[in-house]
């Protein structure tokens, strides 16, 4: 009984000592060689169609290798995002896609997703841990690029995304840790 409440009192202690926000749990998801949303942009646009090479996006680190996330696309992949439909023309398209979908074989396609994105849960200890109130913050970014080959010359780039991530989840449960049972006691029953 003694180590119980020698326990309980090194607890108490510790969490007054420590503050009670950094006792919730955080993860972080860094998907990028690039630094920031803005690297990964400036990176992109300094490919020049029909001029850069597949030299100049391992100089500027861009590599599928390398790079987490980049997906290697084949010809069959960008006939399916790029084939003209009823509201867009052939005469519509880029004429770098023009030139990577008349390669046929010879055409390759990389798909970048770069991202950092970090996840806390900030507020109060009690309320979290005791399941009355949760909030849970997301900051960070999110990078797409689209880059079209053609024997190992960029005809294409696009890129997209996130540049600023900034989401705030407050779940609240009037019945903090009982919220839970209802449905476990109706299933069991």
């Amino acid at each position: 009984m003694n180590w119980y409440k020698l326990a309980s009192i090194v607890g108490l202690t510790l969490t007054g000592l420590c503050g009670c926000s950094s006792l919730l749990p955080s993860g972080q998801n860094d998907a990028s060689s690039f630094r920031d949303f803005e690297q990964a942009r400036a990176a992109i646009e300094s490919l020049e169609p029909m001029a850069s090479t597949v030299e100049t996006l391992k100089a500027l680190g861009i590599d599928p290798i390398l790079q987490p996330n980049t997906v290697i696309l084949t010809k069959a992949d960008i006939v399916r995002r790029f084939v003209p439909s009823a509201l867009l023309q052939r005469s519509d398209l880029d004429a770098g896609v023009m030139a990577c979908l008349e390669a046929k074989d010879e055409c390759r396609g990389w798909e970048l997703s770069a991202a950092r994105v970090n996840k806390a849960r900030t507020g109060n200890f009690l309320a979290d841990f005791t399941n009355f109130s949760r909030r849970s913050e997301t900051t960070g970014w999110r990078f797409k690029a689209l880059i079209l080959l053609v024997h190992g010359v960029v005809v294409y780039r696009s890129w997209g995304g996130q540049p600023s991530i900034n989401e705030v989840e407050v779940t609240k449960n009037p019945l903090g840790p009982l919220q839970d049972m209802g449905p476990v006691l109706m299933t069991t029953r």
